[in-house]
């Protein structure tokens, strides 16, 4: 159990929260049920073995906080995951009570167990050990296989790293949902431009020789295809791009529009992931509570190239 101020209170309760839940007890000296709830939330904590973290903030000395959170009445418990309110309770509610609130929101101990396998092998990518990280995202996704997160981490190592089979076999299960998640289809476009590296002889064309073919017919769409695929294994995105929006310029539904397909898997691959909280680059806490001074706001280039590329696609389709 933690004392939370405005002080601590972006390490310890939004930050903390992208990685365990985090339970905010608002409480005040005067109020009874508080003391009452106190003790039961205490030993919650400790019974979980770290499923949740427990944090109490004085509501009548922290009170940006609690108007931040609504805070009404005390005491009021609010449940934080992944930076963000995901559900609370007022009053002093019994042992059995709060365990059902909890365990409606708690992450299974192997889901627990699976997400510290996926810190540990983003600690792995980091420190340049590819091999043991995808030992661990293996390990984790055998612990919660509805981890999307660590599925998608997991494919894009392997792909990275050339495991193109293990790769396929990861990716699978997500390739007959519907609807297919976005960044799921780019990665299985990006798998399938090196897998016809691998296998198709035009892999071994020079540039030039790519481009003295399409000279020859400026709709022979195929051999455009194969430069772009080419390209993108050679992570050469913005070329291949290029090469895939003359064949949306001069058929938008060839081979089952396949290259405006492609091109927006190109566009979702080089997409930065979002940061956890939103809000944390403009100095303001997940819930909106001003902590620090705004940020200045630098364009990033690969945004504003992405961005560039989007209206290009666009200008074309419309």
């Amino acid at each position: 159990m933690i004392d939370v101020t405005m002080e601590n209170f972006e390490a310890d309760v939004i930050a903390a929260s992208q990685t365990t839940p985090v339970l905010v007890d608002f409480w005040a000296d005067w109020c009874g049920p508080c003391k009452s709830l106190g003790p039961v939330l205490e030993k919650l904590e400790a019974d979980y073995q770290g499923r949740f973290k427990l944090v109490k903030i004085n509501a009548d000395t922290e009170q940006q906080l609690a108007g931040a959170f609504g805070v009404k009445s005390l005491p009021t418990c609010i449940l934080l995951m992944g930076g963000r309110p995901v559900d609370g309770f007022m009053g002093a509610l019994p042992e059995g009570k709060v365990r059902e609130f909890l365990d409606k929101h708690l992450p299974s101990d192997n889901e627990v167990a699976a997400q510290a396998d996926a810190q540990e092998a983003e600690q792995l990518i980091n420190a340049g050990d590819a091999q043991a990280a995808i030992a661990k995202l293996q390990e984790a996704l055998s612990l919660n296989t509805a981890d999307d997160e660590t599925r998608y981490n997991l494919v894009k190592l392997l792909i990275s790293m050339g495991e193109l089979e293990e790769a396929q076999a990861a990716l699978a299960p997500k390739l007959t949902e519907i609807p297919l998640q976005l960044r799921f289809d780019a990665l299985n476009y990006w798998l399938q431009a090196l897998l016809f590296v691998s296998t198709d002889e035009r892999a071994a064309w020079t540039f030039e020789q790519f481009d003295a073919a399409i000279a020859q017919n400026k709709r022979d769409f195929d051999t455009r295809l194969a430069k772009a695929r080419v390209l993108i294994a050679a992570e050469l995105f913005e070329n291949a791009m290029d090469e895939l929006l003359e064949i949306i310029m001069r058929d938008k539904a060839w081979n089952h529009d396949v290259a405006r397909k492609t091109y927006v898997a190109i566009l979702e691959l080089m997409t930065p992931p979002k940061p956890k909280t939103d809000d944390a680059a403009f100095g303001k806490s997940a819930g909106g509570i001003e902590l620090t001074g705004k940020a200045a706001v630098q364009e990033d280039p690969v945004l504003e190239m992405i961005s560039r590329y989007r209206r290009k696609l666009s200008m074309v389709l419309n």
